[in-house]
C-alpha cells in the first residue's frame, strides 16, 4: 500500500514539474508592458475570486486594433506566464482576436481543445493546467479582463 501511494505521489509530482516547467517560469518573470499608460481608453481591475489574483489593464485603440497596452499582474506563476504571453502578443490585435483567444484558451483548459492562435499559441505551454481547474481563473484573467475592457471602448 505504501509503494502504491508513493507512486502516487511521484505521478503528482511529475504533474506538478510539468505544470511549472523552465519555460512557464520563464515567461512568468519576464513580464512585459509593466509601464503606465497616460489616458488610456480604458481601465479595468479584475480579481479572481478562487486565488486572490489581481489584473489591472489599461489600453489604447488606434484603427480598430490595440495600439498600446499596460498591465500590473499580481499572480501565481501559471496567471503572471498567462498575463506575459498575452502582453507579448496584443498589440495589433483586433477585438475578435482577443475575445477568440479567451474562447480557444479556455475550450483548451476545460474541453481539451486546440492550441489558441496566432498570436497566442505561446498559449499552449499552460495545457498542462488543465487537471488543475483551481488554476484556471487565474490563467483566464488576462484575457478576460481585456475583452471587458474593450466592450467598455467605442467602436
Amino acid at each position: 500500500r505504501d509503494v502504491e501511494r508513493s507512486r502516487g505521489l511521484g505521478d503528482v509530482y511529475k504533474r506538478q514539474i510539468q505544470l511549472y516547467s523552465e519555460k512557464i517560469l520563464k515567461f512568468a518573470t519576464e513580464m512585459p508592458h509593466t509601464e503606465s499608460l497616460t489616458n488610456p481608453d480604458a481601465s479595468i481591475l479584475r480579481r479572481s475570486p478562487v486565488c486572490g489574483s489581481t489584473v489591472n489593464i489599461s489600453i489604447k485603440i488606434s484603427h480598430g486594433m490595440l495600439s498600446e497596452y499596460s498591465q500590473d499582474v499580481k499572480a501565481c506563476a501559471l496567471g503572471q506566464a498567462a498575463a506575459s504571453i498575452v502582453g507579448n502578443s496584443i498589440i495589433g490585435c483586433t477585438s475578435n482576436q482577443v475575445r477568440d483567444a479567451r474562447d480557444q484558451l479556455l475550450a483548451m483548459l476545460t474541453n481539451n481543445g486546440p492550441t489558441p492562435e496566432k498570436p497566442f499559441q505561446d498559449l499552449e505551454i499552460l495545457s498542462p493546467a488543465k487537471d488543475y481547474k483551481n488554476r484556471h481563473s487565474s490563467i483566464m484573467l488576462t484575457l478576460e479582463a481585456l475583452v471587458e475592457a474593450l466592450e467598455t471602448t467605442p467602436g
